[in-house]
């Protein structure tokens, strides 16, 4: 399927043409970007082959360059290509956008344009400028994105955006407490655990499953730690850090 028609003359556009179909069949496939010379294979009828395209075409680019109203003459002829795929977006109701090629390019003038065309000076523009042609290939892509919705999920650019080492939600909808990473490096500042049974071990060191503390529950130790589970009331003396030999004297 064909999303992108773009219309372009010969001797006044065709360069600009051609980056534009580059830059778009990057981001949204080639198969989604027509350009006659690049679309119609050898062999193939040009007429019914570019009108069947043009017809199944959600937007139509036309390419307009500094000489494009100087050709008057070919803009008058019902058989000129370039006004030809103009009239016919126009009778499908396509979207037409005018991309001015170069900065000496001004706004259409409907006194230089058959009265067919002249609607062309009624739709809005935009600007392209070889000088700065990566800030005008994105604009281009982003407006042909928001024209055509379909080609948002085929978007390369944004598809790209999301950084390579960050953390996206994978787990959807959690009831009660839930902690998602992909890799830790050095400590974590705090653990969160919640509605948990069973024995939990964060950090390093060993749990001894089945050893009960005096006061009846288990324990673990490591990595300048002890934890022990249950109701301790003054007997454990020693919660975090090294032993210094002391007892608790109560201060």
């Amino acid at each position: 399927m064909t999303d992108v028609f773009i219309n372009y003359r010969t001797g006044d556009g065709e360069k600009t043409a051609a980056l534009i179909d580059q830059e778009l069949s990057r981001r949204f496939g080639s198969d989604r970007i027509f350009r006659a010379s690049k679309s119609i294979a050898p062999g193939q009828v040009y007429p019914d082959e570019l009108l069947s395209r043009l017809r199944r075409s959600a937007v139509l680019l036309a390419v307009i360059g500094p000489d494009w109203t100087n050709f008057q003459s070919r803009l008058r002829d019902p058989e000129d290509w370039v006004r030809k795929e103009i009239m016919e977006a126009f009778a499908c109701e396509l979207p037409v956008v005018p991309v001015l090629d170069g900065r000496k390019t001004d706004r259409l003038n409907e006194r230089d344009l058959p009265g067919e065309l002249a609607r062309l000076t009624e739709i809005q523009s935009v600007p392209f400028s070889t000088q700065d042609a990566e800030t005008g290939l994105k604009r281009l892509g982003d407006v042909v994105a928001d024209m055509v919705p379909c080609l948002r999920d085929l978007d390369r650019d944004t598809a790209s955006s999301i950084a390579p080492d960050s953390v996206t939600n994978s787990i959807g909808d959690v009831s009660g407490t839930a902690v998602q990473s992909r890799d830790f490096t050095g400590d974590v500042g705090s653990t969160v655990v919640k509605g948990s049974t069973g024995p939990v071990h964060t950090g390093q060191g060993d749990i001894y499953q089945n050893s009960r503390h005096e006061s009846g529950g288990r324990h673990f130790s490591g990595s300048g730690m002890t934890y022990f589970e249950g109701d301790h009331h003054g007997d454990i003396r020693h919660q975090f850090g090294e032993p210094d030999g002391r007892e608790d004297d109560g201060r």
